[in-house]
């Protein structure tokens, strides 16, 4: 118990690095997801085809690879562009990798979600707003979209939790997060299962926290609209 507390300030700092880190993946992912989203109902066929690429790579790669694919074939990339220009490379940082990698794999997640969101909005109501004379945005911005964002709410949340927990493999690259603060604490004072459980209960209070306060979104998105009930 002594060396748990006296790793307690860092294993602190690792899970503040991690929220940060879950955060900020999170937002890019949602970005890419509904540009991913948006381009597989185009019309276009060049937009459906690289979107239907893109979600299909992604899926098909595990997490760990494509951590490692960006962050080492990114330091080898830099290198050569950089060594072209007759200058110094820098090194690749680990943070910027991290949700960088995190946010394009959980965008071809996102990208799913939210296109099926769209398409369970009724399309008579995009028609109507087209006849009373809203344009493409307004439509999308007053119509569409809060419907859409209620309806893909349930999987989003789940998208989140399992990113929440992905960023885990962040550690791997060298980021000081809560797991590789655990990791190298538990092998320090040769009682790893000690610090295991502290990140375990880490991450259970922050998805526990993030599910309370998305029900409760869930809740106010859902005030005022009349769910079907089975006779």
């Amino acid at each position: 118990m002594s060396d748990l507390q006296d790793y307690l300030p860092a294993l602190i700092r690792g899970a503040g690095l991690t929220l940060v880190l879950a955060v900020s993946s999170v937002i890019l992912a949602v970005c890419v997801g509904m540009a991913g989203a948006l381009a597989k109902l185009s019309n276009s066929r060049s937009l459906v085809s690289m979107a239907t690429a893109y979600t299909t790579l992604i899926r098909g790669v595990p997490e760990f690879v494509m951590m490692l694919l960006v962050f080492y074939g990114g330091q080898i990339v830099l290198n050569r562009i950089c060594a072209a220009f007759g200058f110094h490379a820098p090194d690749v940082n680990a943070f910027v990798t991290a949700v960088f990698t995190i946010g394009l794999i959980f965008g071809a997640y996102y990208t799913e979600t939210f296109r099926g969101a769209i398409l369970s909005v009724p399309r008579g109501q995009m028609e109507a707003a087209r006849a009373y004379g809203f344009s493409g945005w307004l439509a999308f911005r007053r119509i569409l979209f809060p419907q859409m964002i209620r309806l893909a709410l349930p999987a989003a949340v789940n998208n989140w939790l399992v990113l929440l927990k992905t960023t885990a493999i962040a550690s791997l690259i060298g980021l000081h997060d809560v797991m590789f603060i655990a990791d190298q604490a538990g092998r320090t004072t040769q009682a790893p299962m000690t610090f295991y459980l502290a990140a375990c209960v880490v991450y259970l209070l922050v998805t526990s926290g993030s599910t309370a306060c998305l029900a409760r979104t869930r809740v106010k998105l859902n005030r005022g609209v009349r769910e079907g009930r089975p006779h």
